[in-house]
């Protein structure tokens, strides 16, 4: 399968994610419910690693490696802390498109991070981004 198939797959699931977490968070401290999935998820990436890496790839990366992977686990924390809070107190049909303005903080921080090309399409492709997120999130009550 090419990065589109999984990028597709990754979509689908964190959709429905935005369902489930919604009602997972119903009387329950939003914090305990993100330990809770987190705990969780630990246990099947951990299967899914042992059971499909080669065990010639499981050795310790370098440190930079590390680096940068336990600062990718810190801000996934974080965000999930914050979308299960979101969650708790929104609408998941309200929270999940302002959620997915992370696509366009990616693009912004890919351009000046990485030194990746912004094109006259990404730029557009973000507004619509941001203009599509907004409408579905402000929608009239």
């Amino acid at each position: 399968m090419t990065w589109v198939g999984w990028a597709l797959l990754s979509a689908a699931f964190a959709g429905a994610t935005a369902v489930l977490a919604k009602v997972g968070v119903e009387g329950v401290n939003s914090h305990f419910a993100t330990a809770l999935r987190t705990t969780v998820i630990l246990m099947i990436t951990w299967a899914i690693a042992l059971a499909f890496a080669p065990r010639a790839s499981l050795v310790l990366p370098g440190r930079r490696t590390l680096v940068f992977l336990a600062l990718s686990a810190v801000a996934t924390g974080l965000s999930w802390v914050c979308y299960f809070r979101a969650l708790q107190l929104g609408e998941a049909s309200r929270v999940a498109p302002i959620d997915k303005l992370s696509v366009v903080f990616a693009i912004v921080l890919a351009a000046v991070f990485l030194r990746e090309r912004v094109t006259l399409q990404t730029l557009v492709g973000a507004a619509l981004i941001v203009a599509g997120s907004l409408v579905i999130a402000w929608k009239a009550t």
